[in-house]
């Protein structure tokens, strides 16, 4: 037993690293969109093809999977976790390579072809990774463990502005350098920490749970109504989440919001991914098996403590963060009022979120920016809380009904060009109806769509 506890705690640590750093990946988009937007002078709507092409190639790669497992049979049942893993790291590092020439060639469509690369590697770790981490332990507890997840996934989306910004926007932007080019160092040292890390797993032993499963050759997965409607939970609630991001740093350089400059309002950009890092850790100890004053207890330390990691982090003077604070105590008491069910839990953040867009809408200054920020914390949990229910009773289709639920993260494709577009006919304020819109969705999902047929 100590054995099987100890390879657990390794298997754990090695795919907490991965969720890291796909999350640090996939955040630089958003300092990506607004960099190639001055450099090749693009409109709000060809911006956001930045995110078309990286969410649209999750989307055929998760279709390719999909293929793959009603004609030849589950791949990664048959190829098992690690193999699966080493892929996807490797064309994570590929496509990132990708970015020296891109920058050489001064091309758009170059960019947008290098990170479709790393996308499709990041298909493959998503695939696997997701339900692998709600196999590691009890059933009950697997929310738990992708929120824990998920939680270092956005410690890697709260850092990646802040580094990417310094990087990008000042530290390789020299004078006789001021185009594509400040992409090219930093884009090879992330791929080569996708090579390292993929080096890590082929040395570390991962336990297999695929030896009981059928190689299944139909879609039945999609019998089951709760993956079913959890499909369209992870398109909206991904499309929202990427837009809202993506378009975060037009919305402070408004200047009826705070008319920053980009380096700067990549900086504030870390509360909005940090927010949902915070709440995913306190999710995790909300969704636990811990009880009564220790589990709340250690919601509010979590919260205290990874506060001031961001605010430390940041580097902003606390006069101008203490608004963040507020909204970190309406999402604790939020936690509260979900009862540590992620139903209900997503539900009432959903809630919470069109109530802080609204404010997005029709106010301005710091009220408008600080509820923007805010939503991080409530979109937190959202995507761990889906995918459990949505693969809940999947059984033998579990990885079947995974490589589903990510093929709709192309969400992340089609919402923010429709933003983008939205905000190039009206404003940026009127283009958050988008976002406002997937959330009534997941208010569905949350009261009734989760249910398992039996359920219904």
């Amino acid at each position: 037993m100590a054995e099987k506890v100890k390879q657990y705690s390794t298997s754990l640590i090695v795919m907490i690293s991965l969720f890291f750093m796909w999350g640090f990946i996939t955040s630089l988009n958003d300092v990506l969109t607004p960099f190639l937007k001055g450099v090749f002078e693009l409109t709000h709507f060809q911006a956001n093809l930045v995110q078309f092409a990286f969410f649209g190639a999750y989307f055929i790669g998760s279709l390719l999977y999909f293929i793959s497992s009603i004609t030849i049979g589950d791949p990664i049942s048959k190829a098992g976790y690690k193999n699966g893993i080493i892929i996807g790291l490797s064309l994570a590092a590929i496509g990132c390579f990708l970015f020296y020439p891109s920058a050489e060639f001064k091309s758009f469509g170059f960019f947008l072809g290098a990170l479709a690369c790393i996308s499709f590697g990041l298909t493959i770790l998503q695939i696997a990774a997701n339900p692998y981490m709600a196999l590691l332990g009890k059933p009950e507890t697997a929310s738990s463990r992708l929120n824990l997840a998920q939680g270092f996934n956005s410690f890697g989306h709260t850092i990646a502005p802040v580094i990417g910004g310094f990087l990008i926007f000042k530290f390789f932007m020299t004078g006789d350098n001021p185009g594509a080019n400040s992409v090219k160092v930093p884009y090879l040292i992330f791929g080569a920490a996708f090579l390292l890390l993929a080096a890590l797993v082929s040395f570390v032993h991962l336990p297999a749970f695929t030896g009981h499963e059928k190689i299944e050759k139909k879609p039945n997965a999609l019998k089951h109504k709760n993956l079913l409607f959890g499909i369209f939970a992870v398109f909206f609630y991904v499309g929202a989440e990427v837009s809202i991001g993506s378009n975060m740093v037009a919305y402070l350089k408004l200047p009826d919001v705070a008319g920053m400059l980009e380096a700067d309002a990549s900086k504030y950009l870390a509360f909005y991914w940090g927010g949902a890092m915070i709440a995913r850790f306190m999710g995790s100890i909300s969704l636990s098996e811990t009880k009564g004053f220790k589990k709340f207890g250690s919601m509010a330390g979590i919260a205290v403590v990874l506060f001031l990691v961001i605010f430390l982090i940041t580097k902003i003077d606390f006069s101008l963060v203490w608004y963040f604070l507020i909204f970190l105590v309406i999402n604790y008491f939020a936690f509260m009022l979900g009862k540590s069910l992620p139903a209900r839990t997503l539900t009432i953040f959903s809630f919470f979120v069109m109530a802080l867009l609204l404010i997005g809408i029709f106010t301005t200054g710091k009220v408008a920016m600080w509820s923007m920020l805010g939503i991080g914390l409530f979109n937190s949990i959202m995507w761990s809380n889906i995918f459990t229910l949505a693969i809940d009773g999947l059984e033998e289709y579990t990885s079947q009904g995974s490589s589903l639920l990510v093929m709709m993260i192309v969400g992340g494709a089609i919402l923010p060009p429709l933003q983008g577009l939205l905000a190039d006919a009206t404003t940026v304020h009127y283009s958050l109806f988008v976002p406002l819109a997937a959330y009534l969705y997941l208010i569905f999902y949350g009261v009734k769509g989760y249910k398992r047929n039996s359920e219904m």
